[in-house]
């Protein structure tokens, strides 16, 4: 049990809002105020989405897009804002994208594709690599060869 913090009382304790602050007091000086509940903190469980890569999107951004895109605008005479609003992007976005600290999503390369004429997108190659089935458990040594 603690004390009051008016009467120095040792007895169970609620918290009181008395002149505007609130105060651990006992049933008897709670009187002088109002009861304020302590607020009920709700858990929240935030489920993280898992990634998984869809099969039918095996493609992905060239290399060197953030020049093919520069000289392609500049010999269509377009200036960055032109562009954007041509895209219906920002123009702090394409400025990035050219200076190549932004890599643009897949669907917004098939939106500069249509506008520039360009190809900014390759297949990926994906290796399927064929693990071949042994009598038994593995072992080290058998990962060892698979390497």
């Amino acid at each position: 049990m603690t004390s009051c913090d008016m009467c120095g009382k040792d007895t169970k304790l609620c918290s009181t809002k008395i002149e505007g602050t609130i105060l651990n007091v006992c049933d008897s000086c709670a009187k002088y105020g109002e009861k304020v509940r302590a607020p009920v903190h709700k858990t929240k469980y935030v489920k993280q989405k898992r990634y998984f890569p869809e099969e039918g999107n095996k493609e992905r951004i060239v290399k060197n897009y953030a020049s093919l895109i520069r000289t392609k605008r500049e010999q269509m005479n377009l200036k960055q804002e032109e562009f954007a609003k041509m895209l219906t992007e920002k123009e702090s976005i394409i400025h990035k994208i050219e200076s190549g600290t932004y890599k643009p999503s897949i669907s917004m390369a098939k939106k500069i594709e249509r506008q520039l004429g360009l190809k900014l997108r390759e297949e990926i190659e994906i290796e399927e690599i064929e693990i071949k089935k042994t009598k038994g458990s593995l072992t080290i040594g058998d990962m060892l060869k698979l390497k």
